[in-house]
C-alpha cells in the first residue's frame, strides 16, 4: 500500500529534525574531510567547527556517500516495512551523490525511484517534504516523484556570499567563474539554474547586496502562497533580519523557516553565506 512508501534524502536537504520525524523522512550524510579526518554531516561535525575550520584557513573537502552507504540505508528502510523508495537528492551538477544512489538502488530489495531534484539546502528539503505530503494522502511512488518534481519547478534558490573563494576551490562555481576578475571590487548574487550555480548580480557593498537579495525574494514570492527559508553560515544576526523583513513583507507566506547550513554547503561558500528559497505550495 502507499503508505508504505518511504522518502529518503541526503543530509544537504538541512530540513528541521522535527520535519523530518513529522513525516518519515530519513537521510543519507555526505562526508566532509577535515585534514585527514572524514566526518559525517550533521552527527560528526557542527557548522560551527566548520566556519572556525574554514577561517583558519584548514584544508577542507567534501564527498559524496558511498553506494554501499546508499544500500545499506535502502534495506534498512525495507526492512522496517516500506515495499517501494524514493530517494531525492542535491543536483547532479553539485555531487556525485545521485549516481552513488542510482547504483545502490539496482541492489535494493524494494523499488528504488532515485530523482536529481536539481536543487540544494532546503530547496531539496521542500521537494522531500512534498513527496512525503503526496504519500500521506494516499499517493503512489510515481505520484510521490510527480509532487516532488513539480515543487522543484516552483522553486528557487539567491544566494549571496562574502567572497567567491571556496566556491573557487571546491570547483562548484560554474558560470559565476567570469565575476573572479572582479571579485574584489563586487559582493556576488548567485543563484541556481539547471542545478548549477550561475552569477545574478554584482553589487558594490554587502549591504546592498543584502538588501537586494531580499528584494529579489519578496518579486520571487508574489503574491501566492510559499514557503520560504532563509539559509546562513555564521551569520545568524543577518539571517535573522532578513527573515523579519520576509515575513513582514510577503503576503502568501505559508512557512519560514531558519537555520544555519550544514558542512557540506558551508565547505564550498564560506562563513558568511545568506541564501534565500522561495518555494510555490
Amino acid at each position: 500500500m502507499s503508505r508504505h512508501v518511504a522518502i529518503v534524502t541526503d543530509s544537504t536537504a538541512y530540513l528541521p529534525p522535527q520535519t523530518m520525524e513529522r513525516h518519515g523522512i530519513t537521510a543519507v550524510p555526505l562526508t566532509v574531510v577535515l585534514g585527514d579526518q572524514a566526518l559525517e554531516e550533521g552527527t560528526e561535525i557542527s557548522a560551527r567547527s566548520l566556519a572556525q575550520a574554514l577561517q583558519k584557513r584548514r584544508s577542507v573537502t567534501t564527498s559524496r556517500p558511498s553506494p554501499e552507504m546508499f544500500a545499506a540505508h535502502y534495506r534498512k528502510v525495507a526492512a522496517a516495512g516500506a515495499d517501494g523508495i524514493v530517494s531525492l537528492h542535491l543536483s547532479a551538477e553539485l555531487s556525485g551523490t545521485y549516481e552513488a544512489a542510482l547504483l545502490a538502488a539496482r541492489e535494493a530489495p524494494v523499488p528504488v525511484r532515485v530523482v536529481d531534484t536539481r536543487m540544494i539546502a532546503m530547496a531539496l528539503g521542500f521537494c522531500a517534504v512534498a513527496a512525503a505530503e503526496a504519500v500521506e494522502t494516499g499517493g503512489s511512488i510515481d505520484e510521490a516523484v510527480a509532487a516532488a518534481e513539480k515543487r522543484a519547478a516552483g522553486t528557487s534558490a539567491y544566494f549571496y556570499v562574502d567572497t567567491l573563494d571556496y566556491l573557487r576551490r571546491g570547483g562548484r562555481i560554474g558560470a559565476a567563474r567570469a565575476l573572479l576578475g572582479s571579485a574584489l571590487a563586487v559582493k556576488p548574487l548567485l543563484e541556481l539554474v539547471g542545478g548549477r550555480i550561475e552569477p545574478r548580480e554584482k553589487v558594490r557593498t554587502a549591504s546592498k547586496a543584502i538588501a537586494r537579495l531580499e528584494e529579489i525574494a519578496v518579486e520571487r514570492a508574489g503574491s501566492g502562497s510559499v514557503d520560504i527559508a532563509v539559509h546562513h553560515l555564521a551569520a545568524a544576526e543577518r539571517a535573522d533580519t532578513l527573515a523579519g523583513h520576509l515575513r513582514e513583507r510577503v503576503e502568501g507566506l505559508t512557512e519560514l523557516h531558519v537555520s544555519e547550513v550544514g558542512a557540506v554547503i558551508g565547505a564550498h561558500t564560506g562563513p558568511g553565506l545568506l541564501g534565500v528559497v522561495v518555494s510555490q505550495r
